[in-house]
């Protein structure tokens, strides 16, 4: 019991260590300005130095990884897993850096999750994944496996434990940019419905303080109403048909978080409301509506690409494993714009608005190309070569 202790306290008080000029003054300047900039960054998301810039795994690969995550119920979560245990897993065990993984959900259940966490530790994983999860709600589970030597990873969203280490867009940008193009779309005036992601969950909240923000930077656009679509098409057409039926004033805008454009777009469409101009993100189903009328909308902004941030979270953690010493506690990404010309290039005018599938944006657009990953990490080298 006394070495368990000691153990803990001594992983503990390793990552605690910092030195002057650690951390975003290690990052490119114009990552920094344009990425962690306080004006335009979500005031809760860690961008401290990290606790894990020495840490280097226990044991060698290959490694047992879990996944614990927190909901399986649309179709942003399901091509996440399907990238990673059709694609990631299978590469990953062939280089021999993975032995298993371990997967956990929570459907939405902080307490459930909690457990997960706790679980998948003392089964003797190496490093968790998270996704999408409330930010403060963890952090002792996160403490608890960080005194075991078991970082945990949190992708398309933040957790606020001082041990975690996070990966995504920044969401108040990418919201920003949305909300400013609706303004846009819109020629500085109208009415606007927001329909939000999960209340509650870091990325969720990120996003729609920035699509507000976006929105603010006309004073003629007014926001009508604000609905949940709980990041899931069926769940948000409901949402807004009910809010389109008791509001039958003139609404001119409708600014939604992915995965739930095309729920969105069938509510509107169904109210018999014209073509309002709807939000697209990711969703191929959503972006082939806009292909097949080019006039619908002038761009869109890519923020959720669900295979792209698995992608990101998995090269950032078998870097940590690795020893290669993550600088800070969140590696943010931009968001993507594509406009219908960039659209003409991958999507033909044969496609179908029922795809459940996702946009894939890439390495070299996500962040997890070394071009643009090493610069976050203090010895940087090609994850997929490592020998230990």
């Amino acid at each position: 019991m006394l070495k368990t202790f000691a153990y803990a306290a001594a992983v503990l008080g390793a990552l605690t260590t910092t030195a002057l000029a650690e951390g975003l003054d290690e990052l490119k300047p114009e990552v920094v300005q344009r990425l962690y900039n306080k004006d335009m960054l979500d005031p809760a998301q860690p961008i401290g130095v990290s606790k894990w810039r020495d840490f280097k795994a226990k044991k060698g690969p290959p490694w047992k990884i879990g996944y614990a995550s927190s909901y399986a119920g649309n179709t942003w979560r399901a091509a996440a897993m399907n990238e990673l245990q059709n694609e990631i897993v299978p590469e990953w065990q062939k280089l021999g850096l993975l032995s298993e993984l371990v997967v956990t959900q929570s459907n939405l259940n902080d307490s459930t999750q909690i457990q997960q966490i706790r679980q998948l530790v003392d089964q003797g994983v190496d490093a968790i994944i998270l996704c999408c999860s409330n930010p403060t709600a963890l952090n002792a589970s996160v403490k608890y496996a960080a005194a075991k030597g078991v970082p945990v990873f949190s992708m398309t969203g933040y957790l606020t434990s001082e041990y975690a280490i996070n990966s995504s867009v920044n969401y108040q940008v990418g919201g920003y940019e949305i909300g400013k193009a609706m303004v846009e779309q819109l020629g500085g005036k109208g009415n606007v419905l927001v329909v939000e992601g999960i209340p509650g969950t870091s990325g969720s909240d990120s996003q729609n303080r920035g699509v507000l923000a976006g929105l603010a930077t006309s004073p003629d656009i007014k926001v009508v109403g604000s609905v949940a679509g709980m990041w899931t098409d069926q769940i948000a057409q409901g949402e807004v048909q009910k809010w389109l039926a008791t509001n039958p004033g003139k609404l001119d805008g409708i600014v939604v978080q992915s995965a739930a454009e095309m729920g969105v777009l069938r509510a509107v469409q169904q109210a018999g409301r014209g073509e309002i101009p709807v939000a697209i993100g990711g969703e191929l189903g959503a972006l082939c509506y806009w292909r097949k009328n080019p006039d619908y909308i002038n761009t869109s902004f890519q923020l959720w690409p669900p295979a792209d941030d698995m992608g990101l979270m998995w090269h950032v953690m078998m870097r940590t494993l690795q020893g290669q010493g993550p600088k800070v506690q969140s590696i943010l990404v931009d968001p993507v714009k594509i406009t219908f010309e960039d659209l003409k290039k991958f999507m033909n005018e044969d496609c179908s608005v029922d795809s459940a599938e996702w946009l894939k944006v890439g390495a070299k657009g996500w962040g997890y190309d070394p071009s643009y990953l090493d610069d976050f990490f203090l010895r940087p080298a090609d994850p997929r070569a490592y020998k230990p």
